[in-house]
């Protein structure tokens, strides 16, 4: 039975059986209910609307005699087919909609530095799991604010082992998202304090700030990542960093500048946010051990996530707090509940537990080295001493910065031209800060070798 809905006026000079009729009539001319359509039982209408037998049987009766519906024996009743004018047209007036655009894939090759490889996502593995804690029932209720106790033991475990950040599982708050995570921050840390933050820098985390009416400092880096030097002049009190390989340049922060960095937050007590997105995949060199981990004061605010190293749309990052903070979390926002499904943790969980984590990593670090070494190689070999190549030590994207006398633009809608998709740098800058030589952003953790090789040689035909 589809259900209808009319809105009944009991201090309406109508009887409630007129009103069911007109409702009734007026759905049939508008269309909403077609001809031949099966109206439901009058049993069944009237313990739907709780109304009395006798007040569907009168407006039912006023239908079939006005010739809307008619009754077929031992079936039911029928909405009749009309001729002429008696059902409206769909486009007399019709009600306004909002105009939102059609997403399209119009590209041949997507740069798009948010992709990951899925022709090597361990999909059987993946979905046993997912079966086997989709049966477990105890996983259907809510569970603790901060995640499964379990995926927390094992994200202390492996970013212990991985990146050298040390936390108790309790220290850890698992949430859909960095920016989720981020906007949780800003209730913790409070109104009064100055952000400051990468300049260029990551824009959906300049949105939260912006969004939750922070004040915001941009900071100017050089060769090794944030300037500690311009830090001091200012007065935030907070900054957020991305030192395993800052975002969007790709500048590894050296482990002077990060002692460099902790001085300042022990002096000022401040706080750092380090958000290590994609710390897992360094190609050159020994990993640095991570801010958290070389801090010996609490001040750094660690920010983890699966979406690069796994698949964006699991949405699974974590936080992890220092006391101080996590005593505020636990005082004022422990009634948060929590943001990723409890059978995803726990599957997630399954996925370390058993050893699959760390294979994948170690499987995706070899594959995204190799992209990034052929992609390199094609610049250099196509594009030449035309293109700069920014960045390439680490990560799932470069930044090319194209000297052609093209505005960045222009080089943006040429590539679209051809049908290749490339990102522009700008949008990372402060407002008007943007001032340099056209920077675009290539990602390529989603593309073949062959697409990388179709992507370069299409630019190069848009480009020179």
């Amino acid at each position: 039975m589809f259900e209808m809905t009319p809105h009944f006026q009991k201090l309406k000079k109508h009887p409630l059986y007129l009103q069911l009729y007109e409702f009734i009539k007026q759905e049939i001319q508008e269309g909403r209910i077609q001809a031949g359509m099966k109206l439901p039982s009058k049993r069944k209408l009237a313990v739907h609307l709780n109304l009395g037998l006798n007040t569907v049987d009168a407006a039912y009766q006023q239908l079939i005699a006005e010739g809307y519906v008619e009754s077929v024996l031992r079936k039911g009743y029928f909405v009749v087919e009309f001729e002429g004018d008696v059902i409206k047209k769909k486009d007399q007036n019709p009600p306004q909609q909002p105009n939102f655009p059609e997403i399209k894939s119009e590209y041949k090759i997507d740069f798009n530095h948010g992709k990951v490889d899925l022709e090597q996502f361990p999909f059987s593995i993946w979905r046993k799991l997912l079966l086997d804690t989709s049966c477990r029932h105890e996983l259907f209720m809510n569970g603790n604010p901060q995640g499964e106790r379990n995926l927390r033991v094992a994200i202390a475990d492996s970013i212990f082992q991985s990146r050298g950040a040390r936390c108790s599982p309790d220290q850890i708050i698992i949430g859909a998202g960095t920016q989720y995570l981020m906007q949780l921050l800003c209730l913790l840390l409070g109104k009064n304090r100055t952000f400051a933050m990468e300049d260029p820098g990551f824009h959906r985390i300049r949105h939260v700030f912006q969004d939750f009416e922070r004040k915001i400092e941009g900071i100017p880096l050089d060769e090794d990542g944030v300037t500690v030097e311009h830090l001091r002049r200012i007065r935030a009190d907070i900054v957020y960093v991305t030192p395993s390989h800052q975002f969007p340049t790709g500048t590894i922060m050296p482990i002077s500048r990060r002692m460099e960095l902790l001085k300042w937050a022990r002096e000022k007590q401040a706080y750092i946010i380090e958000d290590d997105y994609d710390g897992e995949f360094r190609y050159v060199g020994k990993p640095i051990p991570s801010l958290q981990g070389l801090d010996t004061n609490s001040r750094v605010i660690y920010l983890g996530t699966f979406s690069k190293a796994f698949i964006p749309s699991i949405r699974v990052s974590y936080l992890i707090l220092p006391p101080e903070l996590l005593k505020v979390y636990h005082q004022n926002f422990s009634g948060y509940k929590h943001t990723v499904p409890r059978i995803i943790q726990e599957a997630l969980y399954q996925f370390i537990e058993n050893g699959h984590w760390e294979r994948h990593i170690n499987k995706m670090r070899t594959i995204y080295r190799k992209k990034n070494h052929i992609l390199t190689e094609l610049i250099q070999q196509h594009l030449d001493d035309r293109v700069t190549v920014i960045g390439e030590q680490s990560g799932l994207h470069i930044l090319l910065q194209i000297n052609n006398g093209l505005s960045e633009t222009e080089l943006v809608e040429r590539a679209k031209q051809v049908g290749v998709n490339i990102y522009p740098t700008s949008l990372y800058y402060e407002k008007g800060k943007y001032s340099h030589e056209p920077t675009i952003l290539l990602g390529y953790g989603g593309l073949s070798h062959k697409e990388l090789q179709e992507g370069i040689l299409l630019l190069k035909k848009a480009w020179f």
